[in-house]
């Protein structure tokens, strides 16, 4: 589990030198100096550009080129701990350095970020010494590793290969089974492999097993063909199957039979940084479309596309301000953070879908079609999404996890959990630093729900001050009604999964509840800056997104103004015109 020999050195790569204190300031500093590595998108002889990576797409080749200038930056050291000797301090931070890695190629970002996210997590939660050593000076040297997840496969579908691990009556553990669509399999220098361990299904039945190829005996393991997936096409996904090969006893990452719930706490974090790292790549896609509805006007789209692009970039807003919340949770309040950080990675996905039709509607009116920019990158991310465990499937996978809970929430947590402590929105408050070991699967806590509670009672003392803000409480209070009723509902739910707790109305369930705490968020972000000058300061976003947020989930509440469309659109094209991100930093962009 070494480095190759022409990897990086840790201690000279670029990001690191860039990096100072673990803060925002930090991240956007160590964000743009990764953007300006990679270059102006838009040109079409830029080597990491949307032209040169869209080719690799085509062709089902990994951009290796644009890999290695990941690897020379120093990206490896984003994924490992401060304590290990790298930079990750905090998930949102990582988010943000990740951001222009996804801004240009969602299985680029997947591939030298996430996929080894994935992995890396089970070992800082759970390995020992030795592994997580291991573990850092991998990715610290540039190189990858990669997770196996029990019956998954790309696009979070189910899969009946796998692996099985047993223990002869004269002999060291075997390991049994294979895998056909693995990302990086055949480029990774340790895999994190979950195996059965039990006959019988339940939550012990899978272990997790940290695993250096290098290492396992000649024979016994071998590299399956590379596999097509629909998306992400430029990703090597290949397969691996074991035929009796012994294990190593130090292989457990942490105990036996925890396999399961290793994945779930950790991959709560992970799901939730991949969603909220993806909305960086439906920017361009906006930016493509306000370009087209704009192409014969000097000043604002033709009225009709007023709406929809000021609205795809409210929701891009929304998605943000609720990744950021509970990525930010998982430092402050790791113990509560488990079932709205599910149901962010949920509701940003079936967001950012909605955000893509609406964009395709723009950009078919102005004729640009083709495989070309910018058709062809609506056309790869539609593609990409699904793939990325962002379509269907991935949205099946959260429901099956917050269905359950939310019986248990209702009766426990809301309208009775006390607000989580500040510092979950805004940053006047320096957060604990990411420690994945306390990270907990279940519970019965709902912080963004609390939060709703406590933000429409501040609100309705303020109403009086401000015709907007007034109309904002209309809109918090109106999603509380919600809350409320989703309460007695979800008290109604049996005890038990099963049959019963799927379904079309379970389904609607988990819905509203999703549109509920990413309102939380939206309230929560303004809240934040609600005392000062910059456009999130000003109520009109806020009450935009949750118009949006209100129409999907049938919520009756007023009209929102129409200045509040205006003020909103105006900072998109001041965006758009200064080349800024259509995130809540408006950072400025390489182009």
């Amino acid at each position: 589990m070494t480095p190759s020999a022409d990897s990086p050195s840790s201690s000279r790569n670029t990001l690191e030198q860039a990096a100072g204190t673990h803060d925002r300031a930090t991240a956007l500093r160590r964000a743009a100096l990764l953007d300006g590595m990679l270059g102006d998108p838009l040109d079409p002889g830029n080597p990491h550009g949307f032209t040169a990576l869209a080719e690799f797409d085509r062709d089902r080749r990994p951009p290796v080129e644009t890999e290695q200038l990941l690897a020379v930056a120093g990206m490896g050291s984003e994924l490992v701990p401060v304590r290990h000797g790298g930079m990750l301090a905090r998930a949102d931070l990582l988010m943000r350095v990740l951001r222009p890695v996804f801004r240009r190629d969602v299985a680029l970002g997947l591939g030298c970020g996430i996929s080894s996210s994935f992995a890396a997590s089970a070992v800082w939660a759970a390995g020992n010494a030795t592994q997580q050593s291991s573990v850092a000076a991998l990715l610290l040297g540039g190189g990858r590793i990669t997770v196996v997840h029990p019956g998954l496969g790309p696009a979070g579908g189910v899969s009946r290969d796998g692996f099985t691990l047993r223990r002869p009556a004269d002999g060291r553990p075997v390991l049994d089974g294979c895998k056909d669509v693995i990302m990086d399999a055949e480029r990774a220098g340790a895999f994190v492999l979950h195996a059965a361990t039990a006959t019988a299904a339940g939550p012990h039945s899978h272990s997790a097993l940290l695993l250096d190829p290098a290492r396992l005996p000649a024979g016994r393991m071998r590299l399956l063909p590379r596999a097509v997936t629909p998306g992400l096409r430029a990703a090597v996904f290949s397969g691996l199957r074991f035929t009796r090969c012994p294990v190593p006893e130090n292989a457990f990452v942490g105990r036996a039979g925890e396999g399961v719930a290793l994945a779930l706490r950790t991959n709560q974090i992970n799901r939730c940084l991949l969603a909220g790292a993806v909305t960086a790549a439906v920017d361009p896609v906006l930016r493509s479309a306000v370009s087209a509805a704009t192409a014969n006007s000097a000043a604002s789209p033709a009225r009709r596309w007023r709406r929809p692009l000021a609205g795809v970039f409210a929701d891009l807003l929304a998605c943000d301000a609720l990744a950021q919340a509970c990525l930010r949770a998982a430092s402050l309040v790791p113990e509560r953070a488990h079932v709205p950080t599910v149901a962010a990675t949920y509701m940003i996905s079936a967001l950012l879908g909605d955000a893509l039709d609406e964009l395709s509607a723009v950009l078919g009116s102005a004729g640009r079609q083709g495989d070309g920019l910018p058709h062809g990158l609506l056309a790869k991310l539609t593609r990409d999404l699904p793939a990325a465990g962002l379509g269907r499937a991935g949205a099946a996978a959260c429901q099956a996890v917050i269905v359950p809970q939310l019986r248990t929430l209702a009766n426990r947590s809301w309208f009775v959990e006390a607000e989580p402590p500040p510092g979950l929105f805004g940053e006047s408050i320096d957060l604990p630093r990411l420690d994945h070991r306390l990270l907990t699967f279940a519970g019965d806590a709902d912080f963004l729900a609390a939060y709703l509670a406590g933000s429409a009672e501040r609100i309705a003392c303020a109403r009086a001050a401000d015709g907007r803000t007034a109309l904002l409480g209309r809109f918090a209070d109106g999603f509380l009604g919600e809350l409320r009723v989703l309460r007695e509902q979800c008290r109604a739910l049996p005890g038990r999964f099963g049959a019963s707790m799927s379904g079309p109305w379970t389904a609607a369930l988990s819905d509203r509840y999703g549109l509920v705490v990413t309102a939380a968020a939206v309230l929560g972000t303004w809240e934040a800056e609600e005392d000062g000058a910059s456009f999130l300061a000003d109520p009109g976003w806020a009450l935009l997104a949750l118009s949006r947020l209100a129409y999907r989930a049938g919520i009756e509440v007023p009209n929102r103004p129409e200045d509040c469309v205006t003020g909103v659109l105006d900072e998109l094209l001041s965006r758009q015109r200064t080349g800024r991100g259509f995130d809540l930093d408006g950072a400025e962009l390489t182009r």
